[in-house]
């Protein structure tokens, strides 16, 4: 994180400090260079140090209204000014506004002749003028060796070097002086690092045809500072350091859930997709799909109005977005809208460091939510194998730092071990999806399974996915014979299993047929006895009423004749 006040000062013990405005060097620096102090610059040629230079004086002038004063004792102005356009400065503009100074100092070697005794007061006299002229806060010396070119008194030298580091502190100006590296010094004299307050030390170096800047804070009087070498980078927008080595572990995390883009794998964890800001490893064999879940992965995140950035180091993007079109995704129109940005580049194009900072820097343009690195397992054609996990484990940690959520994909060949990365680094990975090839039936198939997910529920079952012109497509889980059946075979099986319900489903409806049938002769036999008793019963019924209607035409007679007779008794 860049500081931005003028001057910075973390506690009372520390110094005051100029930032420098290079991306990364006011981080571990602790604030910038010492203010009102000589800060030496040294390396070989090529390496960057009249650059640094000028970052700084620009920053003054621009960032913190501190006019600057360039002293070149190699390159003219004309060359100076046209050398860093090209970076986005214009130091004419500043000259105009008068913030910005160039004093070319030109020697020639062969018009000197050392003589008894000599100084650099006439150096002192020239340097006021010009630092008075524009009320500078900053100045650059490029490059120191050129005043003492031809020179051989050790003793002279020192005492002058001495004496001009004295010097500008006591104009009260913050000063850089550039120096060329010597066989075993860090500068040519040999001498320089032991009057200075601040030393940087640049280095560029050529490792398997691959070019890798580094930058080192070798001394730091009255402060802190990182001590290890730091890649850099000089593009287009300036230098920018990348402090690799600062990201701690205390960083935030997040609970909230977000897509795969694809519904069912999202029910395999837990029903609601990844963490946001976790680290997801894709591993499989060649065409097991690793690059379809990621695209997959893009869609979903550009479908939230998020910005993904979508590092391709195998195919170019025209590719990669005609190849997703197979499946039903048109990613082109989240391209045009700034939403899903791709950067292609062969990983041997420069080394590791160089690959972290661009992306660093990509990170800081675009701040995307979701990075993309396919396939990861390029990238140790960079490095060896220790450099590319270390490359790894910095780049995972710096984007979790930030909550943004990485997903890699890895590819594995078919000798090795399927749950492994030839890099080493699947114990720094979240969730991790293993893709396989089951062959069978003469054919090879695609399944899918969540080796771990940390912090979810997630499925233990092995899935076949199908990549279909709409998609991926992942299937129900189906066991046949006590196996995992996929493809054909499964297809076999399933018919198979259909045709043995279906002759079921006859047996059954022709069993049931016959029930019915059964049913219905026991329901007409019912009903004829039914109707054989009921017209019993209405005969009985008739005879009670018939035996009843004659005992009562009896009893009646019976009196009748009663009467008759006059009988006593009724």
């Amino acid at each position: 994180m860049l500081l931005d006040s003028e001057t910075t000062k973390s506690d009372n013990n520390q110094l005051p400090k100029s930032p420098t405005g290079i991306q990364g060097l006011d981080e571990i620096t602790g604030g910038g260079l010492p203010q009102g102090r000589p800060t030496l610059v040294c390396g070989t040629a090529g390496s960057g140090k009249t650059l640094i230079g000028v970052n700084f004086l620009v920053c003054g002038a621009i960032s913190y209204s501190e006019p600057g004063v360039f002293v070149s004792f190699e390159e003219t102005p004309e060359e100076l000014i046209q050398n860093v356009r090209s970076l986005g400065w214009d130091l004419k503009q500043l000259i105009a506004e008068k913030k910005f100074l160039i004093d070319h100092i030109h020697i020639d070697p062969y018009e000197i002749e050392e003589t008894g005794d000599y100084n650099l007061e006439a150096l002192f006299i020239r340097l006021g003028q010009i630092i008075d002229k524009i009320g500078a806060k900053r100045i650059v010396l490029d490059t120191i060796e050129t005043l003492f070119v031809g020179l051989s008194n050790a003793t002279i030298v020192r005492s002058e070097l001495q004496r001009l580091f004295r010097w500008l502190k006591s104009k009260g100006v913050t000063a850089i002086i550039t120096g060329e590296k010597g066989e075993n010094t860090l500068t040519r004299h040999g001498l320089e690092e032991y009057v200075a307050d601040c030393v940087i030390r640049l280095d560029q170096r050529i490792q398997n045809e691959i070019s890798t800047r580094r930058l080192q804070i070798v001394k730091y009087r009255g402060s802190s500072h990182g001590t290890n070498e730091y890649p850099f980078l000089i593009n287009e927008k300036g230098i920018s350091v990348l402090p690799i080595t600062s990201v701690g572990l205390d960083h935030e995390i997040s609970t909230e859930r977000i897509s795969t883009g694809i519904p069912r794998l999202d029910t395999m964890l837990g029903g609601q997709g990844y963490f946001r800001g976790s680290s997801i490893l894709i591993t499989g064999t060649a065409g097991t799909g690793k690059s379809t879940i990621s695209a997959h992965f893009a869609q979903a995140t550009c479908l939230r109005g998020e910005r993904c950035l979508y590092l391709a180091f195998e195919e170019a993007p025209q590719q990669i977005l005609r190849n997703m079109l197979s499946v039903g995704l048109d990613l082109r129109p989240f391209v045009e809208k700034g939403l899903l940005k791709f950067q292609a580049v062969r990983p041997t194009a420069f080394g590791l460091e160089m690959h972290l900072i661009q992306i660093h820097n990509l990170i800081n343009e675009l701040q995307p939510t979701v990075v993309i690195v396919d396939p990861m397992s390029n990238l140790v054609l960079g490095g060896n194998l220790l450099q590319s996990k270390s490359f790894f484990m910095r780049l995972i940690d710096s984007l979790k730092s930030q909550e943004i959520t990485v997903m890699l994909t890895n590819l594995v060949t078919g000798s090795s071990s399927l749950e492994h990365t030839e890099i080493g680094i699947s114990s720094l990975m979240d969730t991790w999806l293993e893709l396989r090839v089951n062959e069978s039936s003469g054919e090879r198939n695609r399944v899918l399974y969540v080796l771990k997910s940390r912090g979810m529920e997630h499925s233990n079952q092995l899935r076949e996915f199908v990549l279909t012109s709409q998609g991926i497509e992942l299937k129900d889980v189906y066991l046949g014979q006590g196996t995992v059946l996929t493809g054909t075979a499964r297809n076999v099986q399933e018919a198979k299993e259909k045709a043995a319900s279906l002759v079921r489903q006859q047996e059954f409806e022709r069993k049931r047929r016959e029930l019915e049938k059964k049913q219905a002769l026991v329901r007409s036999q019912i009903e004829a006895l039914q109707t054989q008793l009921e017209t019993e019963q209405e005969e009985f019924q008739l005879m009670i009423e018939q035996e009843q209607l004659y005992q009562d035409i009896s009893l009646q007679e019976q009196r009748k004749v009663a009467n008759w007779r006059q009988a006593d008794v009724d």
